[in-house]
């Protein structure tokens, strides 16, 4: 299944990516700006048709048996040397949506997991991300 169709690091950057905007299947506009910025940043948009890539994602997602080895197959395909850079994008892009649930807090427990991150950087990088977007929000510190 996925495996068979995600092989490259692009690709599983891609997905991921997608995975932590759609893990609630919504797609808000803001996680869309933010995953747009973060493809054009990382230069995704050039490497890979992003359009055919979410299509492609959208494909399989509902078949996903394991979301734990869903996200060990991405993160050793990715093979991330900035672990911590690579959760807060992954944080940034679940918390866009205004309504952060308890899937999503899943998902980004077992992205922690598979990056090896012990509970305190997490719990960290999820808080220091969380107030970034509320000062965005509210313009006060």
């Amino acid at each position: 299944m996925y495996t068979s169709i995600v092989s490259s690091q692009d690709q599983a950057l891609a997905h991921l990516f997608f995975h932590c905007c759609l893990e609630d299947e919504n797609f808000t506009q803001a996680e869309m700006d933010d995953l747009s910025v973060k493809l054009v940043t990382l230069d995704l948009n050039t490497r890979i048709n992003v359009k055919e890539q979410l299509v492609i994602y959208r494909s399989y997602r509902q078949d996903i048996p394991d979301e734990q080895l869903y996200i060990r197959h991405l993160l050793t395909l990715i093979k991330p040397v900035n672990d911590l850079a690579l959760y807060s994008w992954c944080v940034e892009l679940c918390i866009d949506d205004p309504a952060f649930d308890a899937r999503e807090e899943a998902l980004l427990h077992k992205i922690a997991v598979e990056l090896r991150l012990d509970n305190i950087d997490a719990t960290v990088i999820r808080n220091c991300v969380a107030q970034r977007k509320a000062v965005e929000l509210k313009k006060i510190f």
